[in-house]
């Protein structure tokens, strides 16, 4: 029988990039036994010894730098300055991860309460499966790939199937880093393929960065073989603007926030609920700086805003937005699918959202923000917290201790950005609450999801 096969597009062009044929099973399980023996002697390097390999491969990041920012741009339509600001990123994860690994899992000592010592030690399981989407095609392979390398685990990655040449890039450029071989291997194979994955006795955790409804059936399934699992999901993030929010410095950050990548980011600005008092000016300002945007080819340096990574994205954004309208959404700007080459929609910006909407209830991946207006602080944050997702979130005030007291205290999320716009720092935790997933990865915590803790208690006589 031949082997099936799929093809990459260009989200730019409508072209066609290039065709794969899936893996058989039989490659797969040679895959997983060759990664498995790669486990085994990875273990037993130390610190410093895997720190170098993780540093050689956030060097060769950068001599690919240009080639590989290209291939992301042309697999899934972002900006060609943000694929470059990804691989800079990523590097510094290398650098971080290889820096402090030994001091995250460093063993720690007790005294024991009925007398004697307890030593904990953190040992890598084994094979670490990775479900990883196409929206940051670099970024998300080397958030969990780096750190349980660190770890001493192996690493599998099944990738979104439109950006398969990314993939198999950064595989050649972990190789070319001199990572031993069979560390770390792409799998290019279909879903029923992926659950043999999940279900075999060699893989130890699964990880996946998705949609919540694939967040739930992934943890259907590894439940089901009492595996750990960290799920990193969509949200809706709210950006609360308060009665003393610098207006100009909220205008612009919201602004990156939601068209940033494209507006295709877990963690980007979609709900936007400033104070009656301020919401006005704030409306005003946010839809006149989102009307100028340039939405152009993305390799152009002039560019805001590239083309959605597929067609059905773009149509079920589309939906989203007419849906919300036909249930009292108004439209200030955008909201139609522009003529023309390229999976394109243009920034949006809808108000009179209300629960029940999906512009309110639901994810909009997409250049597509919701403008909603809040009584005061207090009814701010109560809107901001009414959602099902819990990934992070904005608070814009001049009244800093204030608005990290809120921060602390009242926003039901896993991270919450100051007067800013959320992207990822390696020295920080990053994760969510709710239907936004659980687990955590950076900052130290991501490194011990996928280690045995273990306890040594020795008796002292």
């Amino acid at each position: 029988m031949e082997a099936k096969t799929f093809s990459t597009e260009n989200p730019t062009t409508e072209e066609t990039l290039h065709s794969y044929k899936y893996m058989t099973d039989d490659e797969v399980e040679t895959v997983i036994q060759n990664s498995h023996d790669a486990f085994l002697k990875w273990k037993k390097r130390n610190f410093r010894e895997r720190g170098n390999f993780i540093k050689a491969i956030g060097k060769a990041l950068q001599n690919h730098k240009n080639k590989l920012a290209e291939l992301m741009t042309d697999e899934m339509g972002k900006l060609l300055k943000q694929s470059k600001q990804e691989v800079d990123l990523c590097t510094e994860i290398c650098n971080f991860s290889a820096e402090n690994a030994e001091q995250f899992l460093k063993n720690e000592q007790r005294e024991l309460l009925n007398g004697g010592k307890g030593i904990i030690t953190y040992t890598p399981i084994g094979i670490v499966y990775g479900i990883q989407p196409w929206n940051y095609p670099c970024y998300q392979v080397i958030r969990y790939a780096i750190s349980n390398l660190m770890a001493g685990n192996s690493v599998l990655l099944k990738h979104a199937s439109n950006v398969t040449g990314t993939a198999l890039f950064l595989e050649s450029i972990f190789e070319d880093a001199g990572l031993p071989k069979d560390l770390f291997k792409v799998l290019i194979i279909e879903h029923e393929q992926s659950d043999v994955i999940i279900k075999h006795k060699l893989v130890r955790g699964i990880t996946l960065t998705g949609s919540s409804d694939a967040g739930k059936i992934i943890a259907e399934k590894a439940g089901a073989e009492l595996k750990k699992t960290v799920l990193e999901l969509g949200s809706n993030d709210a950006y609360v603007i308060l009665e003393d929010a610098d207006i100009k410095i909220a205008v612009e950050k919201c602004v990156q926030g939601r068209i940033y990548n494209n507006g295709e980011t877990c963690i980007a600005a979609k709900r936007f609920i400033a104070v009656e008092s301020v919401y006005d000016e704030f409306k005003s300002a946010f839809v006149q700086e989102m009307k100028q945007l340039v939405m152009d080819d993305p390799k152009k340096e002039s560019s805001d805003l590239g083309p959605m990574a597929r067609k059905d994205l773009r149509d079920t954004l589309h939906q989203q937005v007419i849906n919300s309208v036909e249930k009292g959404a108004k439209i200030l700007c955008g909201g139609n699918i522009p003529e023309g080459k390229g999976y394109y929609y243009p920034p949006t910006v809808l108000e009179c959202v209300s629960s029940g909407q999906p512009a309110y209830d639901d994810e909009l991946f997409g250049p597509v923000a919701a403008l909603i207006k809040a009584n005061d602080d207090d009814d701010a944050m109560k809107i901001a917290n009414d959602s099902r997702y819990g990934l992070g979130g904005a608070i814009f005030s001049k009244n800093t201790e204030r608005a990290i007291a809120l921060a602390e205290n009242n926003f039901d999320t896993g991270m919450v950005f100051i007067n800013s716009f959320g992207l990822a720092e390696p020295n920080m935790p990053f994760g969510g609450v709710k239907n936004s997933g659980f687990g955590r990865e950076h900052g130290g915590f991501g490194i011990k999801e996928f280690v045995n803790v273990k306890s040594i208690l020795i008796s002292e006589d």
